[in-house]
């Protein structure tokens, strides 16, 4: 992937979105099908205020743009994505989502030009197993559904 679209989606990730604002997500790597997204504990995050781990929300929601993330990584071609939503998200939580940052990572299973299946994991900095996810997104490079230009 070249520097000017890594730098791009980085934008779209830590900048443009406003929520992924608010979770403090950095991207680390997107290329070939593959993201890899940091974050950092902070109490607003907390669902458990008696465990003091993170929200299950918070959890779904880092993962779903991990996923998002490696499926714009996995276009090729001079074709502008012209969006991308999620169709089906499943999270299974394995582990209470304690840790002072978090790793999260996606990968393509199956790309496709109308559908793309994705798998997705959630790492604390002991490198726990904190959640895995599937999601299926829809992609378009159809201009009837406008949501971003990379």
């Amino acid at each position: 992937m070249s520097k000017d679209k890594f730098e791009q989606m980085r934008r779209l990730v830590e900048e443009i979105i406003p929520f992924n604002r608010i979770l403090g997500l950095e991207l680390i790597d997107a290329d070939g099908g593959k993201a890899s997204l940091r974050f950092d504990f902070r109490d607003d995050l907390v669902g458990n205020f008696k465990m003091g781990i993170l929200h299950g929300g918070v959890i779904s929601s880092v993962l779903d743009v991990a996923g998002a993330v490696a499926v714009i990584s996995s276009i090729e071609g001079d074709e502008p994505l012209k969006g991308l939503s999620t169709v089906d998200l499943r999270i299974d939580f394995l582990l209470p989502g304690g840790g002072n940052h978090f790793i999260a990572t996606g990968h393509v299973m199956r790309p496709g030009r109308t559908l793309a299946s994705t798998r997705m994991e959630l790492r604390n900095d002991d490198d726990k197993l904190i959640a895995i996810g599937s999601a299926v997104y829809r992609v378009s490079t159809k201009d009837q559904y406008v949501l971003m230009s990379i």
